[in-house]
């Protein structure tokens, strides 16, 4: 990950012009943008990443725990340092298609990640929360996947809400390996 602030103008090929502001590049942000990881369509094998995830080593899935009808997984794409998802195994896009055994799995490993974040972190309060559909904000609405983000007092500064940029103090993998350790035991 390549992180550099400069209040340098950009000069490849000569292009850019001066000005006060710092600027944080974060080109590892693009592959957001430009909807890497998202399914090309509604099905499973339409490339669905929560559906390719736990065929992956824990530690290449960026997964947390894995319980008999679902998994809390790092998202790749996050808000706060920290934040994860509970999802199902199975690829179904609304809440009210779960079954109950999944619902329990969804919910435990939601209260887990909790108590791993406030043991490995600190946290303070937590975001939590399920965006039903692509109107609603779902990036990948076509699997259900339940949001963990870990809120501290003050983490929300000029960064987020006027140069909407994040500043993750730590690697994926660092912050994995952290919360999988306070993880709870079952």
């Amino acid at each position: 990950m390549l992180i550099s602030m400069t209040s340098e103008p950009e000069l490849q090929n000569g292009v850019g012009v001066q000005d006060s502001f710092q600027r944080l590049w974060t080109p590892h942000r693009m592959a957001y943008i430009k909807g890497e990881n998202k399914p090309s369509g509604p099905e499973p094998t339409d490339g669905c990443p929560f559906c390719a995830i736990p065929a992956m080593t824990d530690e290449d899935g960026l997964i947390l725990r894995r319980a008999e009808h679902a998994y809390a997984v790092l998202n790749l794409y996050p808000y706060n340092g920290g934040h994860l998802m509970a999802v199902p195994y199975r690829h179904v896009a609304d809440y009210t298609e779960l079954t109950a055994a999944e619902t329990l799995d969804v919910a435990a490993l939601t209260k887990q990640a909790m108590v791993a974040l406030r043991t490995a972190s600190g946290a303070h309060g937590f975001n939590i929360g399920l965006n039903q559909g692509s109107v609603a904000g779902a990036g990948i609405a076509a699997h259900l996947h339940q949001h963990v983000v870990p809120r501290w007092g003050g983490d929300t500064n000029f960064m987020p809400v006027i140069g909407h940029t994040r500043v993750l103090p730590q690697l994926l993998a660092d912050t994995r390996k952290m919360l999988a350790d306070a993880w709870p035991v079952d």
